[in-house]
């Protein structure tokens, strides 16, 4: 059996891939470019693929292909329905970055919120060495505590966003983007009101026709000034161009850990905002932490020992 593993850098090479050696031969390639990926796909059984389109014509091209493990949970990057038309099996991996996006949600809004890059800059800068007294409050904050943070999308890891932020003593507001979630422990409101009202506000939703665009102009200026944006879903829901013109125009700060395009191309707005020390931007690593990968991999795994169980190959 043959096994081809497309995007291995997004893995991260401190992880042990090792283990999929157990299930046959094994092709291993750092990244997979679209010209690339039928030449190394057509003889495999198994397909692993992170963020490498898996087409119809991909799909057409490799006859024995049986099963596409997708190394994430969003699988937009392969035809599901031809892929049903051609009996191949696509399995993903839920559940296994929650804790991490969640720690990042607030790894960036602390950072934020309490003005670090300044401070840590003040002191490095030897500006507090000089400045004779004993602290800084040049650039004041606040507490979380007391504060209304309405959560965008409440599915898992929305739910467990609002539970650390009531763990702070936040007041937990959300907007069901499905309109399907209706969790009797925390208040749902409408989107506008949500973002009007909220002193935090952080996106947890796929992207899809309900949340494509969702954050444009009209909608980004409700948001107070003062107030803190983090959008660790997905980059489409927040129009950038929008963005820039809001943050251009009044004092909100702005997390993102996804982007329209990723990764961030040299002629993006982002790079133009007029106050870039409101706007912290990370590479998509919320998902990263070494647990979250490592579970990831054995997720994977889990689903190729379950398919072969069924299957003969």
């Amino acid at each position: 059996m043959r096994l081809v593993l497309l995007d291995a850098d997004t893995l991260g090479d401190d992880i042990d891939l090792s283990v999929f050696n157990l299930f046959g031969d094994l092709a291993v390639y750092q990244t997979t470019t679209p010209d690339e990926t039928i030449e190394r796909c057509e003889d495999a059984d198994i397909i692993v693929t992170n963020k490498v389109v898996i087409d119809r014509k991909v799909m057409d091209a490799c006859g024995k292909l049986k099963l596409i493990c997708v190394a994430a949970t969003g699988m937009n990057n392969v035809d599901l329905e031809y892929a049903k038309v051609r009996g191949i099996e696509v399995k993903n991996v839920a559940g296994y970055s929650t804790h991490s996006v969640v720690q990042h949600t607030f790894a960036m809004l602390f950072y934020l919120m309490e003005k670090l890059p300044y401070y840590d800059n003040h002191v490095k800068s030897k500006a507090w060495g000089k400045s004779g007294i004993f602290t800084c409050v040049d650039r004041p904050f606040h507490e979380l505590r007391g504060k209304q943070w309405g959560i965008i999308g409440f599915g898992t890891i929305g739910k467990e966003v609002a539970k650390v932020a009531e763990a702070f003593g936040a007041t937990v507001v959300y907007y069901s983007t499905s309109g399907e979630n209706d969790d009797p422990l925390y208040p749902r409101m409408e989107l506008d009101t949500l973002l009007s009202t909220s002193h935090i506000i952080s996106i947890h939703a796929p992207l899809n026709e309900k949340t494509e665009n969702l954050l444009d102009f009209v909608r980004l200026e409700k948001i107070s000034a003062g107030s803190i944006l983090l959008n660790l879903g997905r980059g489409g829901i927040v129009n950038e161009n929008d963005l820039m013109r809001v943050m251009d125009d009044k004092e909100i700060y702005v997390g993102l850990d996804v982007t329209e395009k990723e990764p961030l191309p040299e002629d993006s707005v982002l790079y133009e905002v007029a106050n870039p020390e409101r706007l912290l931007i990370t590479p998509h690593i919320a998902w990263t932490s070494v647990e979250a990968r490592e579970k990831l991999v054995a997720g994977i795994v889990h689903n190729i020992e379950t398919f072969l169980k069924k299957h003969t190959i």
